[in-house]
């Protein structure tokens, strides 16, 4: 069969290209076309734009390349048209995505499957109409999206999470290895604490200041930051300036939260992989306009956290250091209570153990295929 894929951002490119392996693997005659990235590529088949070229957020940059993104949507309604697969998968990147399924399920009639679903659990929730209209089959990575849906009455299916594929491969591949990591990035014998400040500029310019000026306040602690892909050195010289006794290491995020004795960590799946390691964590997160934020979020957001690990297991895990709340007194008080507080300490790893139980076993990509494949080929319904 052939499959048309579009993925707009770099964790999309990551969970196309695992998913487009599994599908391989179902599918011996797997034809794949898309928009995505390096990873895409590396799985095979053709590339007709990358991400790279795509990836605009916020509305300031949406405006400012608005031709560029409305040429981007001509073309690939176009390529699909020519191209005329078997079905359209899409993977997040709702902005772009729903307008497609729109042109391929009126104008083509194609089948569409969704991976990955939107936050509209979060907020805009008004999107379920578009899904209703113009998605054949949606596949979830959060347990608890599934209830969501189904009170919209909107069936889904939750096939696993690909965190738990990826921190289940790397385990693998570590096994019986020796283990190298401290004296491969010259690290000292200390207990880390690993900072994981964001993936992006601004976020990293304003989160990780403050979170190495806590970790400094714990000097029997290294704090080793995780260099997110994409940014260099110099983006975090930027935000650090000269700052010696902190190292900062690329590729290694996983290697890093497996030898971490705690973690600063932002919102994101960061957190969840944070839990997946079973390294207890403070969520800390800048956002201009503080009060103002947490005021939005109370009122007009459809949940009540904004870290995954506490929306799965439904309840406060971890804390949520973010808007107002964020401050290097709280960050400090709640890092010095997970380091001398056991019972503490232990309370939050019995939480995760519940996260990772709700998340179920690996191999979300091999399963999502597999039922990609049994609906279109009609054996199931």
């Amino acid at each position: 069969m052939k499959y048309y894929l579009i993925a707009g951002e770099a964790s999309g490119d990551l969970h196309a290209s695992n998913l487009m392996k599994a599908l391989k693997r179902e599918d011996l005659q797997a034809d794949f076309r898309f928009f995505g990235g390096d990873l895409m590529q590396a799985a095979g088949g053709s590339l007709v734009r990358h991400y790279r070229e795509m990836a605009y957020m916020g509305i300031i940059p949406v405006l400012l390349h608005l031709r560029t993104i409305l040429r981007n949507m001509r073309m690939c309604r176009e390529d699909i048209r020519t191209c005329n697969p078997d079905v359209v998968i899409l993977i997040d990147y709702p902005g772009f995505n729903l307008k497609i399924a729109k042109f391929v399920k009126t104008q083509l009639n194609i089948p569409v499957h969704y991976y990955i679903s939107p936050k509209i659990w979060a907020w805009k929730k008004y999107r379920i109409k578009s899904f209703r209209r113009y998605v054949d089959r949606m596949f979830c990575i959060l347990p608890f999206e599934t209830d969501f849906f189904k009170s919209l009455d909107y069936p889904v299916d939750y096939a696993g999470n690909p965190s738990v594929d990826s921190v289940s491969t790397f385990r693998a591949s570590r096994k019986n290895k020796p283990d190298t990591f401290r004296t491969d990035n010259g690290l000292s014998d200390k207990p880390l604490i690993a900072v994981l400040a964001g993936s992006r500029k601004a976020e990293i310019r304003q989160n990780l200041p403050t979170m190495l000026s806590v970790a400094a306040q714990f000097p029997e602690f290294q704090p080793v930051i995780a260099g997110a892909p994409g940014l260099t050195p110099e983006d975090y010289k930027q935000a650090t300036g000269d700052n010696p006794g902190t190292e900062t290491i690329y590729g290694q995020t996983y290697d890093l939260l497996e030898h971490a004795t705690v973690a600063l960590v932002t919102s994101g799946t960061a957190t969840l992989e944070t839990a997946l390691f079973r390294v207890p964590q403070v969520v800390c997160y800048y956002v201009v306009g503080g009060r103002l934020v947490n005021f939005i979020f109370e009122r007009f957001f459809h949940v009540p956290y904004i870290s995954l690990v506490n929306l799965i297991a439904g309840k406060e895990v971890v804390r949520e250091l973010f808007g107002a709340k964020f401050s290097h007194q709280k960050i400090h008080e709640e890092l010095k209570r997970i380091l001398e507080d056991y019972t503490y300490k232990t309370k939050m790893l019995e939480g995760y153990d519940r996260v990772i139980s709700l998340l179920g076993a690996p191999g979300a990509s091999e399963r999502t295929a597999r039922l990609i494949v049994a609906y279109l080929s009609g054996k199931s319904s």
